[in-house]
């Protein structure tokens, strides 16, 4: 930090005897240097947002953890898998027709979600992501970014 001194006359004035009194003050002024900010995060080019979807978490964390092996294989800097809220759709249905009618009975589904984003893929990744085998039930949404 750089410091510049100047010096003042200041005129005090003392309550006892209402006389102005002249004195030299030295005053120290601090300034801070100027620093050119440098950003060092370098910002993706390109991302691969994947979304899978299935009615089993179970099916569903084993096929992420296969699509995040893969990636990983070839190198690939992955975030996620981010889990989103889980869809769920409720069905009410009459349990007989007619005299009993409030009877009735409810079903849900619950659909879960992740989300994985990989960034700055490689056509090698591309390749061997579209090459994979998952389960049956799980639907997969790509898009690039």
């Amino acid at each position: 930090m750089a410091t510049k001194a100047t010096t003042k006359e200041v005129k005090i004035k003392k309550p006892a005897t209402k006389k102005a009194v002249t004195k030299k003050v030295t005053v120290k002024i601090v300034t801070k240097p100027k620093v050119a900010k440098v950003t060092t995060k370098a910002e993706p080019t390109s991302k691969l947002r994947i979304k899978v979807q299935a009615y089993e978490y179970k099916i569903l964390d084993v096929s992420v953890k296969q699509i995040i092996d893969t990636a990983i294989r070839y190198d690939a800097v992955v975030q996620g898998p981010i889990p989103l809220p889980t869809e769920i759709k409720k069905y009410t249905v009459n349990r007989s027709a007619f005299i009993y009618k409030n009877s009735r009975e409810q079903f849900e589904m619950r659909i879960h979600k992740r989300l994985i984003d990989i960034l700055n893929p490689t056509p090698k990744i591309m390749e061997a992501l579209t090459n994979m085998s998952l389960p049956s039930g799980v639907n997969i949404d790509v898009k690039i970014i």
